[in-house]
């Protein structure tokens, strides 16, 4: 598929987003600064038809809608005019509960923004807040990729994670639309997911996988048991020194939860943990989710 050079992102444009974004998170209903959000008519806002989250958990929809008829809405969404109404840029989780919570206005910034930043923004989001599955997430920066012409070194960028994060994601969209829908749902892990990939029966695999209520590692050895006789090194290399396989597999584990390198160097007794960052956004990123806090 071809791709309009026009519709490109322009040069600059995630660093603008994480601005954004932060600036977002800074703003409460109530604050000073809260003179630039409007109260908007909730039937007067429309989700995003290409919102990356597909999947609303319902009882934390309810949650939420009961604490905003506690307290209210805390913090605007992000909207932007389209015909006659506004579309959701961020914040859909909120106007969803603020339906169930009965109200009839929410507060919101309306922003100008084109549709490729929209989806980035519903990305960065999303993300941020970790309500993404791996599915949504992958097919998400597929979108970006093919109809908006990103790198998946532009991606990472953008999200803060590493360019190996994004393409592990992209290539769950190769695995079976069966697979793809246990992993969405949360039958499967991003971890189960990977190990599935080169399986020959994949679909079959991911069955008896849920069924017999299998770790990562155990998807892992189940895939290579699952592979033709001589498949995989080529005739004559010598196998490389095996890492600890439970070492290995806490590495990844803990690289699909961060989107970065992790490295662990264990003695036996006790060890060093290695996150690799190429970026400050990257590392703050990785302060954030150790604090829980925003940096």
């Amino acid at each position: 598929m071809s791709i309009d050079p026009t519709r490109r992102k322009p040069a600059g444009l995630g660093r603008g987003l994480s601005a954004l974004m932060g600036e977002i998170d800074r703003i409460s209903v109530g604050e000073p600064q809260g003179q630039n959000i409007r109260m908007l008519s909730i039937a007067d806002i429309k989700p995003h038809p290409e919102q990356p989250r597909r999947h609303f958990d319902e009882d934390k929809l309810d949650e939420l809608a009961q604490s905003i008829s506690e307290r209210g809405v805390l913090q605007p969404i992000v909207v932007r005019r389209l015909g006659t109404g506004y579309q959701i840029v961020a914040g859909e989780r909120r106007w969803r509960a603020s339906q169930r919570a009965r109200l009839h206005e929410i507060p919101a910034i309306v922003r100008e923004f084109t549709d490729t930043e929209t989806l980035e923004i519903a990305i960065v989001e999303n993300i941020q807040r970790a309500d993404l599955n791996a599915i949504e997430e992958a097919q998400a920066y597929h979108k970006l990729t093919k109809d908006f012409g990103h790198s998946q070194e532009e991606l990472g960028k953008l999200v803060h994670k590493s360019r190996s994060h994004v393409a592990n994601l992209l290539r769950l969209l190769d695995l079976p639309e069966s697979v793809r829908d246990d992993v969405a749902n949360g039958a499967l892990s991003m971890g189960h997911a990977r190990a599935l990939i080169t399986a020959p029966d994949p679909q079959a695999l991911a069955a008896d996988v849920i069924r017999r209520g299998l770790s990562v590692r155990e998807t892992e050895q189940l895939a290579r048991l699952s592979k033709p006789k001589g498949e995989g090194a080529p005739r004559g290399a010598k196998a490389a020194p095996a890492p600890d396989a439970d070492i290995a597999a806490l590495e990844r584990q803990l690289g699909d939860m961060l989107g970065l390198s992790v490295r662990i160097a264990n003695d036996g007794e006790g060890g060093v943990v290695s996150l690799a960052y190429s970026s400050l956004d990257q590392l703050d990123m990785i302060c954030q989710r150790l604090s829980g806090e925003k940096i």
